[in-house]
């Protein structure tokens, strides 16, 4: 399908016909889409396997067609079985958050599990190898191609496409908020194209929402009453309500039922706190649904999977970027006078200060130059930066663009005072200057990277820093680590608001 100068499995996210309801060829992009996802989980684990084969196999053909086939085409079906019946490629999931990367690795963890119970009972010798090398290849080359697929399907949707259309329904102030939120992150694959409201219409006047009978550009179609026929009519894929007070529990009920039997999902905003993730159950009580927010977890299994990863992948790094380390500290040296590195003292897990050590990008002596700089500060909230720093040296400029002065912290998650993944290290005036909600922070280590540093770093404004940092806090999990990880080298390379 082409339209507008796109060509591929993802057509455009809306066309209407002359009635206004939604075509179906453009509603069918999220079928297709997880198509060219399972395919691409197939063919990458076939490849795995027909590899095993290859280069193991070859040594005994006969014990190949023997017992080498009949093991890879066990492990490829109990993989792609795994991934059914988690499901890993339900619709809701694909291209969005870390949610599909976590249900990926249980998957194939059990698959893992089984194959080895599977060894066992069947007294296999070669069962270590699928183990131990053939999993751990299936997951890095499915999840390298899940993620150039989401690449793929970012880009589609900061072009207008790909998008799934949402009937918003709350008050007009909240549905506001989901028009500006939508609008600033269209990655996430939703686009407000119609709203209702308890009066159909939108914010009053002298508050600046009112355009005729829109709302921020996007037409109020009708009343809270009327949204399950407006989907019914239209086609909308997403029903989002937001907070109004128009939604009791019978109304919200009778709504999920008018819904039945539509292509719509049903979403509804808790508002009661900024919470998300894997911390948030619905459990029913004595026959009512609760929400049911568990405590975040500082310690226990998951926490010291963390710091093995942390250990292990700082070392790992170290030696692969040794000779790196060696050639950007050379440089310093030559560039201008002054030491390689540059020691700060910093604020780490519970308050502990620590030291930590970066390559240095500024002249000698620049800390007594802060002061003389002050009224310049171009800084969020408690952060001093200058876009135009002349502090900074010229090599300074290109190791901060590319956050290579920052290598050097490696040692620092080696020695474990900082993690490969956390919030920013403050200052410790920074941390002195903190409010009760804000030293939260200081219940993990601080990162090497984080949400912070893949979503602007410093462009971002100080409540957008510390909300996101708070965030991974709260909902903190291994696979959002890996996510944040994969998205770190991206925005290194861009350099986004690095200075």
């Amino acid at each position: 399908m082409q339209q507008g100068g796109i060509v591929g499995p993802f057509p455009p996210a809306r066309e209407r016909l002359t009635n206004g309801a939604i075509s179906q060829p453009a509603i069918d992009w999220e079928q297709r889409y997880r198509r060219t996802v399972i395919i691409s989980d197939t063919v990458a684990t076939a490849l795995v396997v027909a590899g095993i084969g290859e280069f193991f196999g070859a040594r005994d053909a006969a014990n190949w067609h023997e017992k080498w086939g009949i093991l890879a085409f066990g492990t490829e079906l109990l993989v792609l079985g795994a991934l059914a019946v988690s499901r890993s490629w339900a619709p809701a999931v694909l291209g969005q958050g870390a949610e599909e990367f976590r249900r990926l690795g249980r998957s194939l963890f059990t698959a893992t599990v089984v194959l080895a119970l599977g060894g066992i009972a069947l007294t296999s010798r070669n069962i270590k190898l699928w183990i131990f090398v053939a999993i751990p290849a299936i997951a890095l080359v499915t999840m390298t191609a899940r993620y150039v697929l989401r690449l793929w399907l970012h880009k589609q949707r900061k072009e207008g496409q790909c998008l799934r259309p949402v009937l918003a329904a709350g008050s007009p102030a909240t549905v506001r908020d989901l028009i500006t939120r939508t609008r600033k992150f269209p990655h996430l694959g939703w686009r407000v194209e119609a709203v209702c409201t308890t009066d159909g219409r939108g914010l009053d006047g002298d508050q600046g929402g009112l355009d005729g009978d829109q709302l921020d550009g996007v037409p109020v179609i009708g009343l809270l009453e009327d949204v399950a026929k407006h989907v019914r009519h239209d086609g909308y894929r997403v029903v989002a309500v937001t907070p109004d007070p128009h939604w009791s529990p019978d109304r919200l009920q009778r709504l999920a039922w008018n819904l039945e039997g539509s292509d719509a999902e049903m979403i509804v905003a808790p508002v009661l706190m900024e919470v998300a993730g894997p911390r948030l159950h619905v459990d029913a009580v004595l026959g009512i649904p609760l929400l049911r927010v568990s405590m975040p977890t500082f310690t226990g299994g998951r926490r010291a999977i963390k710091e093995v990863v942390d250990r292990v992948g700082a070392a790992v790094l170290l030696v692969l970027f040794a000779p790196l380390l060696v050639l950007v500290g050379l440089v310093v040296l030559v560039d201008s006078r002054g030491g390689t590195l540059y020691r700060q003292r910093r604020v780490g897990k519970d308050g502990r200060e620590f030291t930590i050590v970066k390559f240095r990008t500024m002249v000698s002596g620049a800390h007594r130059a802060r002061a003389e700089l002050a009224d310049l500060d171009e800084g969020a909230g408690l952060l001093f930066k200058l876009r135009r720093d002349p502090r900074v040296t010229r090599v300074g400029a290109v190791l901060r663009r590319y956050s290579l002065d920052e290598l050097p912290q490696l040692f620092n998650v080696l020695t474990g005072s900082m993690s490969l993944v956390g919030p920013r290290p403050p200052l410790p005036e920074e941390s002195a200057a903190y409010g009760p909600d804000i030293r939260r922070r200081l219940l993990v280590k601080p990162g090497l990277t984080g949400l912070w540093q893949i979503s602007g770093r410093s462009d971002l404004s100080w409540e957008e820093a510390v909300r996101l940092d708070l965030r991974y806090v709260e909902d903190w999990s291994l696979a959002l680590d890996t996510v944040i990880l994969w998205k770190t080298l991206r925005a290194v390379l861009y350099g986004q608001g690095a200075y």
